[in-house]
């Protein structure tokens, strides 16, 4: 089981559409894909929660969502402002291994890194498990402060960073963003590997499995998300990886 977990530097800055974009790359390479969503918060029994847009987006099947809650609150508030106990690192664990035949397993936070999930950050459970963290960050002012902070917070707790990807580029970006796209990897010492157009969650299936691919750098794609090869070539975006 290849893992790779998923992250946010805050709450709105395209990690479930990251998540989608990534198990579609996997997917097009031939590779069976699993995603965890941890907790699930701001939606009720019936309603579609981020696995929902994943499996939609990306065609993915196989999915697990451990803890949901309504209220849209960190997980762990949420938990006890309406009465559930808070899920436990045991818990979350055995479901990610539940899905260990998959070829890869995503797991999608809430929120930032050190957002209690229950018991437990997702810091907790990737230290737990091993697994490297990719970052999502938003491309404009405050990114570079929150960026560093969260690859600062992986480096003291020994887990492994996989790289940073800006969750919801604009097709007109402002200096800002020009300047951090630059100065991201600069700040935080890991590389930027890919950038997701913003809006690309609201395209047809279709549409979003054929454009992901290059979105991410080729050879992090090859590396982190276990491509044979089979796939389409993946190319960096046009502009985002230029000095």
């Amino acid at each position: 089981m290849n893992l790779l977990f998923v992250t946010g530097t805050s709450t709105e800055v395209g990690k479930t559409v990251t998540t989608a974009a990534l198990a579609a790359v996997a997917r097009a390479a031939g590779l069976e894909v699993a995603v965890c969503k941890p907790a699930q918060t701001g939606v009720g029994p019936a309603e579609p929660g981020d696995l929902a847009v994943v499996s939609a987006l990306a065609g993915v099947t196989r999915t697990a969502e451990p803890a949901r809650y309504p209220e849209p609150l960190a997980p762990d508030t949420a938990a006890r402002r309406c009465g559930a106990p808070l899920l436990t690192l045991a818990e979350t664990t055995a479901a990610i291994a539940d899905l260990r035949s998959a070829d890869l397993v995503l797991v999608e936070g809430a929120g930032g890194l050190l957002v209690r999930l229950g018991e437990f950050t997702l810091l907790d459970l990737a230290r737990e498990l091993s697994a490297p963290v990719l970052v999502v960050a938003a491309p404009g002012l405050g990114t570079l402060n929150h960026s560093e902070l969260t690859t600062w917070a992986l480096r003291q707790a020994g887990v492994e960073c996989a790289g940073l990807v800006i969750g919801s580029w604009p097709a007109q970006p402002d200096l800002a963003m020009r300047t951090n796209r630059s100065d991201l990897p600069r700040v935080t010492g890991a590389p930027l590997v890919g950038s997701v157009p913003a809006g690309a969650g609201a395209w047809n299936p279709r549409r979003f499995r054929a454009a992901a691919p290059a979105w991410f750098d080729r050879q992090w794609a090859h590396h982190r998300l276990g491509s044979t090869g089979t796939g389409p070539e993946i190319h960096p975006p046009a502009g985002v990886f230029a000095p």
